[in-house]
C-alpha cells in the first residue's frame, strides 16, 4: 500500500491532477468533447479564439496522455474525429465541477478577475 505524498510533493494526486488540466484550453476542450465525438473543424468553430496550431497541441498531448482518442479516416478531405476516452470522461467530472462553480459564483470570480486587472469581455 502506498502513502500519499504530502501536498508540496509534486507527487501528489492533485497537483498532477491540476497539471493535466491546468492548460488555459484544456478544460475548454475537454468541455467540447464531452458532448461527444467532434470533428476538428467543430472544435475549431467551437473554440474561436483558440489557433489552429494551438488546438493541434492541445489534442495531440491529451491524446499522448490517454484522455482523448483521434480517428483518422482515409479519406480526400481528410477526417478527423476526436473523442474523450474512458478516462477522459471521469478527467471531465471534477473539470465540470469548477465549471459548475464559477458559473454559480460569478460575481465573486469576476471580483478576483478585475482586482488582477483582467475585465470580461462580453
Amino acid at each position: 500500500m502506498s502513502k500519499t505524498p504530502p501536498i508540496y510533493d509534486q507527487r501528489y494526486p492533485a497537483r498532477q491532477l491540476l497539471d493535466v488540466i491546468a492548460g488555459k484550453w484544456t478544460p475548454i476542450i475537454l468541455y467540447c468533447l464531452s458532448g461527444g465525438t467532434r470533428r476538428f473543424s467543430e472544435l475549431q468553430h467551437q473554440i474561436p479564439d483558440i489557433s489552429k496550431k494551438m488546438l493541434i497541441q492541445v489534442l495531440r498531448r491529451l491524446e499522448s496522455d490517454g484522455i482523448v482518442a483521434r480517428t483518422v479516416y482515409p479519406v480526400v478531405p481528410p477526417k478527423t474525429e476526436y473523442r474523450l476516452t474512458p478516462l477522459g470522461r471521469r478527467i471531465h467530472e471534477p473539470v465540470a465541477m469548477l465549471c459548475q462553480w464559477a458559473v454559480e459564483n460569478e460575481k465573486d470570480l469576476k471580483t478576483v478577475m478585475r482586482k488582477r486587472g483582467v475585465t470580461a469581455q462580453d
